[in-house]
């Protein structure tokens, strides 16, 4: 364990209930649902034809216009998260040494809008005839490169590519290199734009999307009994890391303690996850050594929590496994009942829950949860937020591939 501490001081955020953290958290709160029928395609003819898009987002209000034409929708979000989580850090870059700030923004699948809105026109013309920004718009690293160009940032920067647990990842590896000396601050998390009619399709096609297009509010439901698949969203959470001297120094205000991350694979399918959790409880496990934390000292996870048979019933037994007794007394809730599953995004946002739910005390909820399954035996905080004193809160992302990612973050 290094005792080099490290401290959130900045977050920004992109999702379907809102295009700022004040607004994310508000809505999450209330417990609303940001899904709704798809209205960036014609999806009259999928499997699933419901999302949670970020339908309020505005590149404009905070990206130049020359270079916000010149990203795709998911470097778009990455910048505009990352400019609110810098204002909120008070992070004067001009003043300091951009070399020792980096940037880790990762993306599961990066611009398949572009090359979905291209290779039919490349199909159709020929070649000699294409966009020449569709490669450098389309590859994922793209998003982390675009905020340090808006940002002058020009310390470390590359993006980590985990899957649906890419976000957590990334700011697993910035909390590591704070620790090694590397840098002083680091912005990271995760942004995703994949509501597109071939990733919609194929996840369609691969049964692991709800498919209650007639209700799609009531479609994310987290360990509920009749839960029949995720809803796809879309987004991105940023988070302004650094050591805690450095935030003292400058003084900034610190709104939460990064304690600790664990992180390991199942090492078994490229899609199902280990049906005993096994692996996903050595990554909580890692987490709370890392953060020199009890079992008993953490009151809040903010579970994967995906709305599938499988992932639901893994991460239950994966969490029992992990906490033994303590579990029962533990409050665990699913984000993604409301903002759905944001793929490469999930993990930072969901961090970001976390540290709000550290700050005012509250658990948010677990929405749509009617009917219990009785293999999710935990207290999954249904229909309301509910107010609990917190020292500690627990960030789960598993991806495909077998990756898991626990996050722990502990109160300012």
């Amino acid at each position: 364990m290094n005792d080099t501490v490290v401290v959130v001081t900045g977050m920004g955020v992109v999702s379907a209930l809102g295009c700022s953290t004040d607004a994310f958290w508000e809505n999450c709160k209330k417990g609303v649902s940001g899904a709704g029928l798809i209205g960036s395609f014609d999806s009259a003819l999928f499997h699933s034809r419901i999302a949670c898009e970020a339908s309020l987002f505005d590149p404009d209000v905070r990206i130049p216009k020359k270079q916000s034409r010149r990203l795709a929708r998911f470097s778009q979000f990455a910048v505009y998260a990352a400019i609110e989580a810098v204002a909120q850090a008070g992070l004067d870059i001009a003043s300091m040494d951009p070399s020792r700030i980096g940037c880790l923004v990762g993306s599961a699948a990066g611009g398949y809008d572009v090359l979905e809105e291209q290779f039919p026109a490349f199909i159709r013309n020929g070649p000699q005839k294409g966009n020449p920004f569709s490669v450098p718009k389309t590859i994922a690293n793209m998003a982390s490169c675009a905020v340090a160009i808006n940002l002058g940032i020009t310390g470390p920067n590359f993006a980590i590519l985990s899957a649906c647990a890419t976000g957590g990842h990334n700011l697993a590896i910035a909390k590591m290199m704070i620790q090694s000396g590397y840098a002083d601050v680091v912005i990271a998390g995760g942004t995703e734009a994949a509501v597109t009619p071939m990733v919609v399709d194929s996840y369609g096609c691969m049964g692991v999307l709800s498919t209650r297009n007639d209700d799609p509010c009531r479609a994310s439901r987290p360990f509920d009994r009749d839960r029949d698949g995720f809803v796809i969203g879309e987004g991105a959470g940023i988070m302004v890391l650094e050591s805690a001297a450095h935030a003292k120094k400058r003084g900034a205000e610190i709104l939460g303690a990064f304690s600790g991350f664990g992180m390991t694979c199942d090492a078994q399918s490229i899609a199902i996850p280990d049906a005993e959790g096994r692996f996903a409880a050595q990554a909580m496990r890692l987490a709370l050594r890392d953060g020199g934390v009890s079992r008993d000292a953490v009151g809040y996870i903010n579970a994967h929590g995906t709305s599938t048979h499988a992932n639901d019933l893994t991460e239950t037994r994966a969490i029992r496994l992990a906490f033994e007794s303590a579990a029962d007394s533990l409050s665990v809730s699913s984000t993604k009942s409301m903002i759905g599953h944001t793929l490469g995004a999930a993990g930072a946002i969901e961090a970001i829950a976390c540290v709000l739910s550290l700050r005012d005390n509250i658990v948010p909820p677990t929405i749509n949860l009617e009917n219990p399954d009785p293999e999710c035996d935990l207290d999954y905080t249904p229909g309301t937020a509910r107010e609990r004193k917190l020292d500690y809160a627990l960030s789960n992302s598993f991806g495909f591939g077998g990756q898991n990612c626990s996050l722990l973050f502990g109160k300012a």
